[in-house]
C-alpha cells in the first residue's frame, strides 16, 4: 500500500476515534445516557402492580402474553419501559374508571392528558416516583389500525378494537419525565 494511502487511512482512523471519544465526553457532560446498567430499573418497572391489574374480564391476547420490558435509546436519550397489552370486551369508560381508581389507590397522581394519539380514544397518564425515579404510567386504547402499524398482523382478540395497553416509562438518567413528553 502506498505511503500516502496508509497515511490517509491512519488519519481517518485517528479522527474517527477522536470524534467518538469527543461524542462520549459530550454525552457525559450533557447528561445524556445509554442503556448500560439499566437491567435493575427495567425489572423495577416490570414489577409495577398496575401492569398486572386489568379490569375484570380483560385477557391477554395471543402473542402479547406477559409484560414486555426493556431499555430504549433514542438520539442520546435512554428510557426504560415496561408494558402489557390486554383485550377487553367492555367499554373505554370502564377502562378509564378502573385505572383512575387503581392508580389513585397505588399512589399515582393524574397527569396531563395532552399526549393524545390520533385514533387512540383512551389516553390516561399518571406520575409517581418509583424507587426515587420519576415515572409515568399511561393507558391507551389499541385499535386494529394502531396495532397493524406497530406490529403487523392483529390477533383475533384485538381485531374488534377492544384492546388497551398499560405502559410505565422512566428516564435512565433519573431526570424529569412527565406526561407531556
Amino acid at each position: 500500500m502506498p505511503i500516502r494511502t496508509r497515511t490517509a487511512l491512519l488519519l481517518a482512523v485517528a479522527l474517527t476515534a477522536g470524534g467518538l471519544a469527543g461524542c462520549s465526553a459530550l454525552t457525559a457532560a450533557t447528561g445524556f445516557s445509554d442503556c448500560g446498567g439499566s437491567e435493575e430499573r427495567v425489572e423495577r418497572l416490570r414489577s409495577i402492580a398496575l401492569l398486572d391489574t386489568p379490569p375484570k374480564g380483560a385477557t391477554e391476547p395471543r402473542g402479547y402474553e406477559g409484560v414486555e420490558a426493556g431499555c430504549r435509546e433514542d438520539s442520546g436519550y435512554a428510557s426504560v419501559q415496561a408494558d402489557r397489552t390486554y383485550a377487553f370486551s367492555g367499554t373505554p369508560a370502564e377502562v378509564i374508571r378502573h385505572y383512575r381508581t387503581a392508580a389513585a389507590r397505588d399512589g399515582w397522581r393524574p397527569g396531563s392528558t395532552g399526549r393524545s394519539v390520533p385514533g387512540v380514544p383512551v389516553d390516561l397518564c399518571f406520575t409517581r416516583s418509583v424507587d426515587g425515579t420519576p415515572t409515568i404510567l399511561t393507558v391507551s386504547s389499541l385499535t386494529p389500525t394502531v396495532l397493524a402499524r406497530e406490529s403487523g398482523p392483529v390477533p383475533p382478540e384485538l381485531a374488534a378494537g377492544s384492546g388497551f395497553r398499560v405502559e410505565a416509562t422512566a428516564d435512565v438518567g433519573g431526570g424529569a419525565i412527565d406526561c407531556d413528553d
